[in-house]
């Protein structure tokens, strides 16, 4: 009998430890990025605020585990593309955005854990390029728009299932402060419109531990 708990005590040891979230592990996910603006700005031409459809791409993050409940993840994805436009007006533009994401992460639970939910908080730098009008806003006497690079804190909660040693799954939800400055011309006149896209970015993912 002895011998059968001796046994078991240590399969349970080595199961533990197969599914470690431990200190000095790297972790590589890859899956679905959705953003979804909750887009905000000032009264543009006298026809409300913009409106920013919801856009899908490839996400990608990349975390170091300091502690066993410590963790530093990036994120990145492929270019993030969305259209842009007035009520009154339909789609005017189309705009495309990058925003690495840099976290500090607290994990709960201990590290031998199937599940570890995490909390983080830290800071996003969105990059906008390839910003064009469409031929709806270039008939509305539109054009030379840019929007400016934004920086912002930005908050996330998310949990990684362990499936093995090596193999895991992920759900996470993320927000970020996003706050940009819209200019362009109309009709030839400058313009320059404070806008706010502060969108929450959902993502499911497979990752690989090593």
């Amino acid at each position: 009998m002895k011998k059968i708990a001796a046994a078991l005590l240590a399969v349970s040891c080595f199961s533990s430890s197969v599914v470690a979230h431990e200190a000095g592990e790297f972790f590589f996910r890859v899956g679905s990025a959705t953003v979804r603006p909750n887009e905000s700005s000032n009264n543009v031409l006298g026809m409300g605020s913009f409106n920013v459809d919801n856009n899908t791409q490839p996400g990608f993050t990349f975390t170091y585990m300091a502690t066993d409940n410590i963790g530093v993840e990036l994120l990145a994805a492929t270019p993030f593309k969305h259209k842009v436009g007035l009520g009154p007006t339909g789609d005017l533009a189309t705009v495309h955005h990058l925003p690495p994401t840099l976290m500090a992460q607290w994990y709960f639970g201990d590290a031998g854990s199937t599940f570890r939910p995490y909390l983080g908080v830290g800071v996003n730098y969105t990059m906008f390029f390839d910003n064009k009008f469409n031929d709806t806003g270039k008939e509305s006497g539109l054009s030379d728009l840019s929007l400016k690079n934004s920086w912002g804190v930005a908050g996330q909660a998310g949990v990684d299932y362990l499936i093995d040693k090596n193999w895991l799954i992920n759900a996470s939800v993320w927000y970020m402060d996003i706050d940009t400055e819209v200019k362009f011309k109309a009709g030839g006149a400058r313009q320059s419109i404070s806008t706010q896209l502060d969108p929450w970015v959902f993502m499911f993912s497979a990752g690989y531990r090593f």
